[in-house]
């Protein structure tokens, strides 16, 4: 019997046993569930933000849920204020570009045109309206040649431009046949002849700058040749031109060449295009010329179509005088000649010039008494300064057949190719370890970015920008003919980096985000911004960089945010109110980080009294 009793105890205890086995492993698959999730210990403020927030962000955006209402849960942090709709004479406000406000300066070169921000006591702390039937973007490549009428509602340049066919107005949108001032034939013509003399083909130009351009269709059909371009163009008489550039798809900034340096760094482009721009290069001593000079990479290429080119066959349908033509071409040339410009080729109205890749190749230059050079030590020091009658330098070689400042790869091999400045050791504290270091973090960012916001690798969002860009491995992660980064360095930032991120092939401005940006409103469709806030911190209102970040972003784009747990949590806290949808999430390195990832999206809602009451 005593057998028997001790074959019971030992079937109970081996139950028992098998019972604490399989409850500890329950427990710990919980316990494991619960930490991939992305919430853990000592990181209650993530978690409690995160579970009363919407979840459902990133639905799937299409028109017909524009007007749908989604159901929230209450926010447990109630959002510090409610912000309202700015009234409906805003909807297309560009704060430093503000009509009213630029009447009041000098017209003399152009000064009036430029970047004029209005002071903090001015500024509007509500939301921009969209217009009203306003509607997402079409898809790339149909956007290049369709835009919503609804969405930049101005039919002027079908008049004013009717005969060049800039843009035309058919039923509820407008088409974009290709065409421009010089292209009559069309953008892909126009390139074709280009191309017979610029390497466009083989990957050598990537970058161009496009200079007054109009609807910007140069920079919309290079992009099928894997060129970008940076094109600009000033908001004039001409209504919404870098608007509908923007609608379009292509990169565009609101800008001028007047009194201040171009928001570019120096030896950044590939390629420069004035295409009948009305900039007067041979005035005020070649400064416009100089300021290109700067900015075009050594071995770039200048391209200038319409007046004076040729004048001599074209002057009547120019109507202006023989002796006034030749004077503007023959002050051109001597420009060119002091800034040490080859001549390729003059084909019709168009002439390439190219910059020579070092000042030991360039005979005017070895008398350094007849060119002023620019004595500043720093030649992207550019916001807000003055431009002057002078060239800058650019960096000594050892062989006439070196290119000053290092030779760029092709694209695309030049994306993940370490900049010549970095391996140059011209930034300082980077080496090329530190930038393929920063590379690899962008993947790994980029890869959870896409866990959880599905659309990024898609197309569904064609212009995004980077906020804070650094070496702009953000851009490089998601490089794809489906959409570009506006990759803007801030002015405050410990290091420039701009430069750099041209020589990957990317573009790119300088910035300072304690002003509005230099764009229409509801031109990004995506915004990321990695640090921002902490680099910002005591520097401006927080306040100001959301409401800025809300007029520049569409109607259902969606914004990624990277900072501080604690600089996030009072992020999200305004941002509830900016109609937002929010979700703040744990690094992916785990909830013990405390670098947070903030993810958005703009809910939409237009103008209009009705609809902006229901709204609010």
């Amino acid at each position: 019997m005593a057998v028997k009793a001790s074959s019971a105890d030992n079937r109970t205890r081996s139950t028992v046993s098998l019972c604490i086995v399989i409850g500890m492993c329950c427990f710990f698959y919980i316990l494991g569930a619960w930490q991939k999730s992305g919430f853990g210990k000592g990181d209650s403020i993530a978690l409690e933000i995160t579970k009363r927030t919407d979840c459902t962000i990133l639905p799937n955006l299409s028109f017909d849920t524009h007007l749908a209402k989604q159901a929230r849960p209450r926010d447990l942090v109630s959002p510090a204020k409610k912000f309202k709709p700015c009234p409906d004479r805003y909807t297309d406000y560009t704060p430093c570009q503000d009509q009213n406000r630029a009447m009041k300066f000098p017209r003399e070169n152009m000064n009036y045109r430029e970047r004029h921000c209005p002071p903090q006591k001015e500024k509007l702390h509500c939301l921009i309206p969209p217009p009203k039937g306003y509607v997402a973007p079409f898809p790339w490549p149909k956007s290049r040649d369709y835009v919503p009428f609804a969405n930049c509602p101005y039919k002027s340049l079908t008049v004013e431009k009717a005969i060049q066919n800039w843009v035309q107005f058919e039923g509820n949108v407008f088409r974009f046949p290709g065409g421009g001032t010089q292209f009559p034939q069309g953008a892909d013509k126009y390139i074709d002849q280009l191309a017979s003399v610029v390497p466009i083909a083989n990957g050598t130009v990537r970058t161009a700058l496009d200079t007054g351009c109009g609807v910007a269709s140069w920079g919309a059909y290079l992009l099928k040749r894997n060129v970008l371009a940076m094109s600009f163009a000033p908001r004039d008489s001409h209504e919404a031109q870098v608007q509908f550039a923007l609608e379009r798809g292509v990169p565009a900034v609101i800008g001028v060449l007047g009194t201040i340096k171009l928001p570019y760094p120096s030896r950044a482009f590939d390629m420069a295009h004035c295409s009948r721009c009305l900039i007067p290069w041979g005035a005020n001593g070649g400064i416009y010329m100089m300021e290109v000079d700067r900015v075009l990479r050594p071995g770039g290429y200048w391209v200038l179509s319409g007046p004076p080119i040729n004048w001599k066959v074209n002057y009547k349908g120019w109507q202006r005088t023989k002796k006034d033509l030749e004077v503007e071409q023959n002050k051109i040339e001597e420009i060119a000649d002091l800034l040490c410009w080859e001549k390729v080729k003059e084909i019709g109205e168009m002439a390439i010039w190219r910059k020579r890749l070092n000042t030991e190749s360039c005979p005017s230059r070895q008398d350094e008494s007849s060119v002023q050079m620019c004595d500043s030590t720093n030649a992207d020091d550019v916001w807000y300064k003055k431009m002057k009658p002078c060239v800058t330098p650019i960096p000594d070689v050892n062989d006439p057949s070196e290119v000053a400042g290092g030779a760029i790869k092709p694209f695309p091999s030049r994306l993940n190719a370490v900049p010549p400045r970095i391996a140059n050791g011209l930034i300082p504290g980077v080496s090329s370890q530190v930038y393929q270091k920063d590379n690899k973090m962008w993947k790994k960012h980029v890869k959870a970015y896409s866990s959880v916001n599905k659309y990024l690798l898609t197309g569904r969002y064609r212009n995004i920008m980077d906020m804070n860009a650094g070496f702009g491995g953000f851009a490089a992660a998601i490089e794809s003919p489906k959409s570009w980064v506006m990759n803007v360095v801030p002015t405050i930032s410990k290091m420039s980096t701009l430069g750099a991120i041209y020589e990957r092939g990317l573009i790119g401005i300088y910035h300072d985000w304690c002003e509005a940006f230099s764009t229409y409103p509801r031109t990004y469709d995506l915004i990321h911004a990695s640090g921002l806030f902490t680099l910002y911190k005591n520097k401006c209102n927080m306040e100001d960089i959301l409401l800025e970040m809300d007029r520049v972003l569409r109607p259902e784009g969606a914004l990624i945010m990277r900072d501080d747990v604690d600089i996030l949590t009072k992020v999200n806290r305004l941002a509830l109110g900016m109609k937002w949808n929010t979700r703040l999430v744990d690094h992916e390195d785990g909830p013990m980080v405390r670098e947070k990832v903030l993810y958005a999206v703009k809910q939409y809602w237009v103008g209009g009294n009705q609809t902006a009451a229901a709204a609010a």
